[in-house]
């Protein structure tokens, strides 16, 4: 194999093309808090296939029947992308992934093993030998279950060469057809991760006979600077989860991987197969179902991504756009102006909306989403789209839940406690509640207590606003830790009282749906 440069990148041809493995689904919801229900999982999957997400990894089977169930209802689901599952190199994790993929149309096991003498010692605590030889075994197993595995070195870039070296050439000797490198804990820096693919390919026989990937953490904020310098090196699949979500500082964001590669061509001659125009629209509805709001300066899909305040970058952006922006809004799923809808506005030029921002709701549900509208044009001079979105998400986060509430009194000032009156529905039964609190928030969240009874603490209370002024709709975010669980709730009002009541109730419900699972810390995967 030749000399690769790292200056002077040399793909195949004008546009190779890059697969993309969407791990939002497994890796992204081992984020603290960021659990899914069922039926968010089935959402999210659908998006991804839409946008042309050419693998997807549904899950983790083993982990629990949640799990399970999840991967095997998306692989029953999902027609167009491969859908994969996770498994450790044992024969039983192989063959519970493999009976939960086996109603997909295109199915793959990824199946991994720690391989840095940090892992070896401390965690798995095994020789080399034993994980070479459990690489080879783990492989071979799940290849009489699907043409299609994928081998992972977990910690591969803090592991030595000459022994990630071998590893690879017996996952490839044993029909491996994918091998993943990951940058587990974050560490490289893209020169070195770089080297690092380009060694693989040049050393390891049998290496230009499968695809190489790259799975990288942003710990120190390189996970897409990494995942590129892979590409060039040679690979020709990312791993990457919208919005950037998973375990500690998250995975490299799809969204920034797909419009680097698309807005610099010059330098990063790829192709991927997804329609960009839908990134926005996925980041807000995997921000809505994990509750983990996405920061206003985020790159692509942030609120400020394609905003404008200082006066000489507006003059600019008159004259010509492209004098500030180096992509287009409407390439990502951003609308160019932003529409003002208000309480006289019509179902029709609501549809249009809601058609514009990406929702295809049925007629029961619009029907429920425009009387929401309606309410919140009443309270507020002007609607803008994101106060449509934060609606109609909210409404999206509800679906299925077993607590919802129904009402909120609140009296609180100078004069001495504040009180609050709840009245939420609990499995179809109203039941409402006084309670007495150092304060509004307090006395909402004590009420509520004496409904749900529950020993969970309160880690996280925060407000945002959804839009700018004084009728600005509150978006607020809670998070609840119960026996080592972590949930995230949210919720949205213009009346901040009712958004963290919703906030809390949320976290309630996904508490319940945690507290069903059974996922030991062993099953977390790099």
């Amino acid at each position: 194999m030749s000399e690769v440069s790292q200056s002077t990148p040399q793909p195949a041809s004008d546009k190779d093309r890059i697969l993309i493995f969407d791990t939002t689904l497994r890796d992204g919801e081992q984020s603290p808090g960021a659990s899914m229900t069922l039926e968010e999982k089935l959402q999210v999957a659908d998006i991804l296939d839409q946008m042309g997400v050419d693998i997807i990894e549904a899950g983790f089977p083993i982990a629990s029947d949640g799990d399970f169930e999840a991967v095997q209802q998306i692989a029953g689901r999902v027609k167009r992308s491969v859908i994969c599952g996770l498994s450790r190199a044992s024969a039983k994790d192989i063959d519970r992934a493999a009976e939960a993929l086996r109603p997909a149309e295109r199915r793959r096991i990824h199946t991994f093993i720690a391989t840095s003498p940090l892992h070896m010692k401390f965690k798995l605590n095994m020789t080399p030998e034993q994980v070479l030889q459990k690489v080879t075994d783990s492989v071979t197993r799940a290849r009489n279950h699907t043409d299609d595995v994928e081998w992972s070195a977990e910690d591969g870039t803090r592991t030595e060469h000459d022994f990630l070296c071998r590893c690879v050439e017996a996952a490839i000797k044993a029909g491996a057809g994918t091998i993943n490198i990951p940058d587990t804990v974050g560490y490289s820096v893209p020169e070195e991760y770089f080297a690092l693919i380009s060694m693989l390919r040049q050393r390891v026989p049998g290496a230009d006979d499968v695809i190489f990937s790259t799975h990288c953490h942003d710990d120190l904020g390189m996970a897409v600077a990494n995942s590129l310098a892979g590409i060039r090196a040679g690979a020709r699949q990312i791993e990457c989860t919208i919005n950037g979500l998973g375990e500690r500082a998250g995975n490299a964001a799809l969204e920034e991987i797909v419009m680097a590669i698309r807005t610099r061509g010059d330098v990063l001659p790829f192709d991927t197969g997804i329609d960009t125009r839908m990134l926005v629209r996925a980041s807000r509805m995997v921000s809505t179902v994990s509750a983990f709001p996405v920061q206003y300066n985020k790159a692509i899909v942030g609120k400020n991504a394609f905003a404008h305040e200082s006066g000489i970058h507006q003059d600019g952006m008159l004259k010509n756009a492209e004098t500030y922006e180096i992509m287009r809004p409407e390439d990502v799923g951003v609308s160019q102006t932003s529409l003002v809808m208000g309480k006289h506005s019509g179902r029709h030029a609501f549809r249009e909306k809601l058609v514009a921002l990406g929702y295809q709701l049925g007629e029961n549900a619009f029907e429920d989403a425009f009387k929401r509208f309606k309410d919140l044009a009443d309270r507020k001079k002007h609607v803008f789209d994101e106060d449509i979105e934060a609606l109609v998400e909210d409404e999206v986060a509800a679906a299925g839940e077993r607590i919802r509430m129904i009402a909120l009194t609140v009296i609180s000032g100078t004069g001495g406690a504040a009180r609050a009156t709840v009245t939420l529905d609990v499995d179809g039964r109203h039941e409402t509640r006084e309670s007495h609190g150092d304060g509004p928030v307090d006395a909402t969240f004590a009420a509520i207590r004496k409904i749900v009874e529950h020993g969970a603490d309160l880690m996280l209370y925060q407000v945002s606003a959804v839009t700018e002024g004084t009728d600005a709709q509150a978006e607020v975010s809670v998070r609840l830790e119960e026996n080592g669980k972590t949930v995230t709730g949210r919720g949205a009002d213009t009346d901040t009282m009712v958004a963290s009541a919703k906030a809390y109730v949320s976290g309630l419900n996904k508490l319940m749906t945690r507290r069903a699972k059974t996922a030991p810390e062993a099953l977390r995967a790099g």
